[in-house]
């Protein structure tokens, strides 16, 4: 019986969907927590880190999103929603539903 980690990295819009998770945590955490620590303590590692972090998983979000798009999974109209939820904080979360009804649909 397969987990629900290996049924989500079997398919292309699974792996988007996990990249975007995880993308949309590290960017509450850089925003929730390296923020205030950059602004509010004076350390600016902690946006450093946070922020590298976050930007190699923002590439790949873009990188799973456009596999989906080649793949033809989703319309270019979809694929540019779900690109621009990406760039608000919750975005990713909200979008995570449509996302997965979306590729319930043919």
């Amino acid at each position: 019986m397969p987990s629900a980690l290996s049924a989500l990295l079997a398919s292309s819009m699974g792996r988007l969907r996990l990249v975007a998770f995880i993308e949309g945590i590290s960017y509450i955490v850089l925003v929730g927590v390296g923020m205030p620590l950059k602004y509010a303590m004076g350390m600016p590692l902690p946006v450093r880190v946070l922020g590298m972090a976050h930007g190699v998983l923002f590439i790949a979000f873009c990188l799973a999103l456009l596999m989906v798009l080649l793949e033809a999974r989703l319309t270019f109209v979809r694929s540019v929603i779900t690109f621009l939820s990406s760039l608000v904080p919750f975005g990713t979360f909200v979008i995570d539903g449509f996302l997965k009804r979306w590729d319930a649909k043919p």
